[in-house]
């Protein structure tokens, strides 16, 4: 861990868990099953299931790790290991501008959901945004392996996405505020977003 990274790893890390907790745990819906896709070590799922207890949580991952708080299954990236419509709720936090193609994943999550599709993601529509959001995954991820190509979209083309796979924007939050103040102001801005997504 660099010096640029020990700060990511303790406080801010947890700002932002805190913060991305307290958006989920208010858009997934109640009694829910739900499948963390691309989950890392669990501890996201973990927390949000403390303050949800009425969720069922799960993990996939590609990178597979020692220590887990939930139970994770591996999974090629490509196909998620489930039957369709299996699993209530779907989530994807910042997951899909890791792979290379966003739209088959998206794809697959809309087959195995029953009810929703949670994304937390990125919009590359402000100034700088790209090279932001560029240098935020190298801190946050280059030191676990996890590839970065930085597929970073605008908003037009998440809502083609959407609109390509049938899938309905019910919920969607912007300025999600999971940083500390100072660090929020130049790298949480318009760059965020969390949405729910009802499926066909």
């Amino acid at each position: 861990m660099n010096l640029l990274e020990l700060p990511h790893g303790g406080y801010i890390q947890q700002k932002r868990l805190d913060g991305l907790v307290r958006h989920l745990k208010d858009v997934i819906p109640k009694n829910a099953s739900v499948l963390d896709v691309g989950c890392g070590d669990g501890r996201l799922a973990a927390l949000l299931r403390e303050k949800r207890s009425d969720l069922l949580v799960q993990g996939i991952e590609v990178l597979t790790r020692d220590k887990v708080w939930i139970p994770v299954q591996h999974f090629d990236g490509l196909t998620i290991p489930y039957k369709s419509a299996s699993i209530d709720v779907v989530m994807f936090i910042d997951v899909l501008h890791h792979t290379d193609d966003p739209v088959s994943l998206l794809r697959e999550a809309a087959r195995v959901a029953r009810k929703s599709i949670i994304i937390k993601d990125h919009l590359v529509d402000g100034f700088l945004a790209e090279s932001t959001l560029r240098f935020m995954d190298r801190i946050g991820n280059a030191r676990y392996g996890v590839a970065l190509p930085g597929k970073y979209w605008r908003l037009s083309q998440w809502e083609n996405a959407f609109e390509a796979l049938a899938l309905t924007p019910v919920e969607w939050r912007e300025k999600l505020k999971l940083y500390p103040k100072v660090v929020d102001m130049w790298f949480g801005r318009s760059l965020h977003f969390v949405a729910r997504l009802e499926t066909a």
